[in-house]
C-alpha cells in the first residue's frame, strides 16, 4: 500500500483517523441535542429536527468545527459538555502502534486537524500522544479548513513540506480531495472511522482497515 522509502514526512488527521469517530459523531448527534432539548424543554426529536438543518448549513466551513460558534449559537458550554463524555475518546485499534512504528522509522510526523485547539486539548489530556509528533496544527491556527486550497497553502508556508513525499491520511473525502488538488502525491482514507458503524465509502482512494496494514510494509 506505501512505499516507505518514497516516504518523508507523514500528514495525520485526528478524528475518524487516528481516534474513533464515535465520541464526535455520539457527541454531535445525540448529546448535544439532549442538552438543547432540556434547556428549552423540548423532546430529543424536535431538538434534532431544529439543530440539523443548523449545522448541515456549515458543514465543512472553519465555522462547523469551531467549539466558540457552537458555545455561542446554542448558548451550551460545549468544552465542558465534551469533558462530560471524554471517557469515550479513544483510539482507532492499534493507532498507537503505528504512530511510534513510523516515528521508529524516522519520518517526520505532523498532525493536521480541523479540530479546534479546546477540543485537540482535551483528546490530548486523555490520550499519550503528543510526543508522537513534531508538529500538531489546528486549521483554526491558519483560519481556513482543510476543504480548502488556502489551508495547503499556508501549511506549505508554515512546514514547508515536499508534497512529491508526503502521505496524508485522512477520514474524509472532501478534504483528500482537497490535498489532492493542492498535489500531496501520497493519500489514503479510512474504512472504517466510527467503530459502530459499518465501512465508508472511499470512492476512488485507497482505504486503511487495520494500521497493522502499514506496520509490517
Amino acid at each position: 500500500m506505501i512505499n516507505w522509502n518514497a516516504i518523508d514526512t507523514v500528514l495525520l488527521d485526528m478524528d475518524g483517523t487516528l481516534l474513533d469517530l464515535h465520541f464526535d459523531n455520539y457527541f454531535w448527534m445525540e448529546y448535544v441535542p439532549q442538552k438543547y432539548a432540556e434547556k428549552h424543554s423540548i423532546t430529543l426529536e424536535q431538538s434534532k429536527e431544529e439543530l440539523h438543518p443548523r449545522m448541515t448549513q456549515i458543514y465543512g466551513k472553519l465555522e462547523w468545527y469551531c467549539l466558540d460558534f457552537w458555545t455561542k449559537e446554542l448558548d451550551l458550554d460545549i468544552v465542558a459538555l465534551k469533558h462530560e463524555i471524554a471517557h469515550l475518546i479513544s483510539f482507532r485499534p492499534d493507532a498507537d502502534c503505528f504512530l511510534k512504528n513510523i516515528r521508529d522509522r524516522g519520518k517526520k510526523v505532523i498532525m493536521i486537524t480541523n479540530a479546534h485547539r479546546d477540543s485537540l486539548s482535551l483528546k490530548l489530556e486523555r490520550l499519550s500522544m503528543a510526543h508522537y509528533f513534531d508538529k500538531l496544527i489546528s486549521s483554526h491556527d491558519y483560519g481556513y479548513p482543510k476543504e480548502t486550497q488556502a489551508f495547503w497553502h499556508n501549511l506549505e508556508a508554515d512546514i514547508g513540506t515536499d508534497k512529491e513525499r508526503a502521505l496524508f491520511i485522512d477520514d474524509s473525502i472532501p478534504v483528500l480531495d482537497s490535498a489532492n488538488t493542492y498535489g500531496i502525491a501520497h493519500l489514503l482514507a479510512i474504512r472504517y472511522p466510527d467503530s459502530k458503524k459499518g465501512a465508508k465509502d472511499t470512492g476512488r482512494y485507497q482505504a486503511v482497515e487495520d494500521f497493522r496494514e502499514l506496520i509490517h510494509q
